[in-house]
């Protein structure tokens, strides 16, 4: 019988060794895992390649790299001056309008000035092909009460007098711009309520695992494809909006719709002089099929 017992505690610990350490040490659920250390602090799409290189900081409802680990800067600078150097801007909030273009553009100028620059109907930047900068004020109240810098972009026109515009702003003032916004277009009915599935599949994944644990198959996944199924990742809300909150509002009289797009659509910045080769190299145009 000692034999036996012994035999058993052998073979438990050969099939224990069976798998790599990053194998038996990998969390048994990754999208759970990061979701949960998500609650506080979002992550870009970025994070774990920062992580790895980068002192993080949490700012503005984002965990970003600030300084790189490295004791000397040299590698950054000589990307900038002489190849290409990336950075995530996906932290930035993205908020689209919809909607004719000319009540658009009406209700836009009381909130910037042609003092200041560029405006929203600048031509080059209205048909689609520049993005513009400027300075945005409360409704009718240059040149007091700033409210802070933001870019924009036109969706090129498709022959509609429909226009989608994209404001990006700073996530310290997405909710003062976004009310703004929402108050001088007379958006006060939400479009649609965010679905909050990624939260409640969040909870639920977390309940898989500690009925998986309590089973003893660490290891297991509960998929028909196993070990080989990639876990999809779900981002819950973004910094700077509560899940539960509304991300569209519609205008009733105009029809204008305000959505909220931050972490959606994401933003990179490419510095250097090799940036457009680059791009050129890594992007190819999309045939466009006539219906």
């Amino acid at each position: 019988s000692e034999k036996q017992a012994e035999k058993a505690v052998h073979q438990k610990k050969e099939q224990s060794k069976t798998k790599c350490r990053k194998a038996r040490r990998r969390h048994i659920n990754l999208v759970a895992e990061f979701n949960h250390r998500q609650r506080k602090n979002i992550w870009l799409e970025t994070h774990i390649w920062h992580a790895k290189r980068f002192h993080m900081v949490k700012k503005w409802g984002y965990c970003l790299g600030n300084s790189p680990t490295e004791k000397s800067y040299r590698a950054c600078y000589r990307a900038m001056t002489k190849h290409c150097l990336l950075q995530d801007l996906s932290y930035y909030c993205c908020l689209e309008l919809k909607g004719k273009e000319n009540e658009l553009l009406k209700q836009l100028a009381r909130i910037c000035s042609v003092d200041t620059g560029l405006t929203f109907q600048e031509a080059s930047c209205l048909s689609g092909r520049f993005e513009g900068s400027l300075n945005l004020y409360r409704a009718d109240r240059y040149p007091e009460d700033m409210l802070g810098p933001a870019t924009f972009i036109w969706k090129p026109r498709d022959g509609s007098e429909n226009r989608q515009l994209w404001i990006w702003v700073h996530p310290a003032l997405k909710q003062d711009i976004l009310r703004e916004l929402k108050a001088i277009f007379q958006c006060s009915e939400p479009e649609e309520i965010c679905i909050t599935e990624p939260v409640a599949t969040s909870i639920q994944e977390e309940k898989q695992v500690e009925v998986v644990t309590s089973l003893g198959n660490k290891r297991k996944k509960e998929d028909k494809e196993g070990e080989k199924a990639v876990p999809v990742k779900k981002i819950i809300g973004d910094g700077t909006r509560d899940p539960f909150q509304s991300y569209s509002w519609i205008a009733r009289t105009t029809g204008i719709v305000i959505s909220d797009r931050s972490m959606e659509i994401l933003r990179y910045r490419l510095i250097g002089p090799l940036s457009h080769s680059i791009l050129t190299e890594t992007l190819k145009a999309a045939s466009v099929q006539t219906v």
